[in-house]
């Protein structure tokens, strides 16, 4: 696979976006939010997404240049009508509104509706963080098509809902939680698919309910939730309160309408540390924690302890060094687009 330095991703998928009619800003957010995603070590939000937008965008189902608007608002809260904009765009203004109502009010939450995907859940909560604040996101699918099977069933009735939450410290990289709900975030599966790789068992069931490792028949099947066979009822649970947050409360409804737009509903929190602690002496002690966390000894067969949120630090050095690999699959389509848009020679794909 070839390996790509970061910044050349950016100008790739900034470039691809304008030529489809995404403005300069929105391109370059989108762009800087999935290669983010591949910094990360979360391949599965990067830039194998682009294609997806593209031909969303194409299709009428992402709306450049939509609309910001703030539908219902008190100074702690803000219900947010994205009208089909990029999720990466509408969620991160929405965002920073929370943040900045908390700075305020020390405590504000937000509810978002009608925007594409958000990507890599962790990038919003990670600006409260930097703020100074406890960010939380969680999210869903709406009533786009559903993945994932309730505990005991083996049809898909629920999103991957994603749940996410950052805090300030004083460690060189964040602490942070990011997981889905399922068992593996779809886009886990899809990767594989593009790979040709298997998946782990207890990922997927078929359209018959049984288990495989064959990521090319979750079409037709779905994803286990978290905890699988065995505890998914925990996962399921997770993932019903974040229909509730981000599908009810933000009134985009349950199940499937028949367009299958995707449409990412988001809840989204920011708490300012000041109005409980010091915040210097807060960050300070989360990075004790951490620390006192990674002391455990480690198990048989364990390289030791990892904070939350420390695989992903590690994974962003290395990758912001060496570059970040790219299945072929992804890069044929990549470059696929860029002699769509006569780009090919600009873009280095000569």
């Amino acid at each position: 696979m070839p390996k790509v330095q970061a910044e050349r991703l950016r100008e790739i998928g900034r470039a691809l976006l304008m030529a489809n009619g995404v403005p300069k800003d929105e391109a370059a957010t989108v762009a800087r939010h999935v290669v983010n995603a591949n910094l990360a070590g979360h391949d599965s939000h990067g830039v194998i997404m682009l294609p997806n937008y593209i031909e969303r965008v194409r299709v009428g189902h992402i709306v450049p240049g939509a609309p910001f608007a703030i539908v219902q608002e008190s100074p702690t809260t803000t219900v947010v009508d994205g009208n089909w904009g990029f999720g990466y765009v509408v969620n991160e203004r929405a965002m920073q509104l929370t943040i900045e109502k908390a700075e305020k009010g020390n405590i504000a939450a937000c509810t978002v509706f009608r925007q594409g995907h958000v990507g890599r859940l962790a990038s919003y909560p990670l600006m409260a963080a930097k703020a100074g604040m406890i960010g939380m996101a969680w999210a869903d699918s709406g009533r786009s098509p559903k993945g994932v099977a309730p505990f005991g069933g083996r049809a898909a009735r629920l999103g991957t809902n994603p749940w996410a939450m950052a805090v300030p410290s004083d460690l060189d990289g964040p602490f942070c939680m990011d997981f889905a709900t399922s068992a593996v975030a779809m886009g886990k599966v899809k990767l594989a698919e593009a790979r040709g790789q298997e998946i782990p068992r207890g990922w997927v069931v078929d359209s018959e309910g049984e288990l495989t490792t064959d990521p090319k028949k979750i079409n037709g099947g779905a994803l286990l939730p978290l905890g699988g066979a065995g505890e998914g009822y925990k996962g399921t649970a997770l993932a019903a309160m974040g229909e509730v947050f981000c599908g009810l409360l933000t009134g985009l409804g349950f199940g499937v309408e028949p367009s299958g737009r995707h449409n990412d509903g988001c809840f989204l929190i920011a708490i300012k540390v000041e109005a409980f602690r010091p915040l210097l002496t807060f960050r300070k002690e989360v990075a004790e924690f951490a620390q006192y966390l990674k002391d455990t000894p480690p198990a048989k067969g364990s390289q030791g302890v990892l904070y939350p949120g420390e695989v992903e630090h590690q994974a962003e050095r290395q990758r912001a060094a060496e570059g970040v690999e790219i299945e072929p699959a992804t890069w044929a389509k990549l470059r696929g687009l860029a002699e769509e848009a006569g780009l090919t020679a600009s873009l280095g794909f000569a």
